[in-house]
């Protein structure tokens, strides 16, 4: 719905009525805030942990901006590999560090379950997977087949269904009876070879043949993988660990569209750049072909992302069905 939305806006309005309206909803969200929740203090006497904010957040500026200076410079320049060597080093440190902080903002009992580690993986490679489609399948409909912005919305409402009924069949059927080791790496599988079929779209294909089917099989396999993996990384910690798990599935995802952006258009921008060395970029017909190469490129590696999840959840997960902890902290669904 965020993408239809966002088109009507746009169309309507203007594209910065997308940030726009966040203000209101924000608005809301703080009156409700102040109206209805309680005072309580869960963790008493607990304080920020200021050296563990810092290096978790600057650690994962590098890493993204390193990816995003690949475009403007090369993967050679010391403005690329230097940044993510930096950040590398500076995650490493963060979990060190969550190891003598006494007020960790990522306790690493959190991690030590292998099902929610696996699980934090796995919402992270699926955000950096699903901007392939997102982003680059947007580029497309809108710039090489005229779709307006309200139009491209509309065209994803079947990914979505997709995405939405399988959900439902994954985390309250499928889950349940056969595990995660399972189900996630099917779901993966399946999206991997939706997102392999998408790269076949040229300068002329239409909706209806060379998109809407591979969407449906993208939405069908995220469904099989997204809500299962954030059921399994907030289902059965503790009550005062619900809050952190909470918040670090939604920090990987964050930060796995924040890659999986960076990433995916520095290579995308680097294919079309190839692609006109040598060719006529004058020409409108060039220009519309190295538009496609760039976008399958991103396909292809989005397709990788997703291949290399079904490894991971393949390896990570247990066997068997999870077991839900009675004097855990209950699941909440949105």
């Amino acid at each position: 719905m965020d993408l239809l939305l966002g088109g009507v806006l746009t169309d309507a309005l203007d594209w910065r009525w997308t940030l726009y309206v966040n203000v209101p909803i924000a608005a809301l969200a703080f009156v409700g805030g102040w109206l209805l929740l309680s005072n309580h203090r869960d963790a008493a006497n607990s304080k920020l942990d200021v050296p563990g904010t810092i290096l978790v957040a600057s650690g994962l500026f590098a890493v993204v901006y390193g990816f995003s200076n690949a475009e403007t410079h090369d993967w050679g320049s010391p403005q690329t590999w230097g940044f993510l060597l930096a950040g590398g080093v500076l995650l490493a440190a963060f979990a060190w560090w969550q190891t003598r902080a006494a007020h960790p903002p990522l306790p690493l009992r959190i991690l030590l379950d292998r099902d929610r580690a696996a699980s934090f993986l796995t919402v992270l490679i699926t955000g950096a997977g699903m901007f392939g489609v997102f982003l680059f399948l947007t580029y497309y409909l809108q710039i090489n087949r005229g779709f307006s912005p309200t139009k491209t919305g509309v065209a994803f409402l079947p990914m979505v269904a997709a995405l939405m009924v399988m959900a439902q069949v994954g985390t309250t059927v499928l889950v349940p009876r056969l595990g995660p080791k399972v189900v996630l790496p099917l779901g993966f599988a399946i999206a991997t070879a939706g997102m392999a079929w998408l790269t076949g779209i040229g300068i002329g294909s239409d909706y209806t043949t060379a998109v809407l089917p591979q969407l449906i099989i993208v939405g069908m396999g995220l469904g099989m993988v997204m809500p299962p993996a954030m059921q399994l990384a907030t289902g059965g910690v503790a009550a005062e660990d619900a809050g952190v798990a909470s918040a670090t599935v939604n920090a990987m995802q964050q930060v796995g569209g924040s890659i999986g952006t960076a990433l995916l258009n520095t290579l995308a921008a680097s294919v079309a750049t190839d692609y006109l060395a040598g060719r006529d970029a004058t020409s409108k017909l060039v220009r519309a072909q190295a538009t496609i190469e760039s976008y399958t490129t991103a396909f292809w590696w989005s397709a990788g992302f997703f291949a290399a999840g079904a490894l991971i959840a393949f390896v990570l997960f247990r066997r068997g069905v999870p077991q839900q902890d009675e004097s855990a902290a209950p699941v909440v669904h949105m």
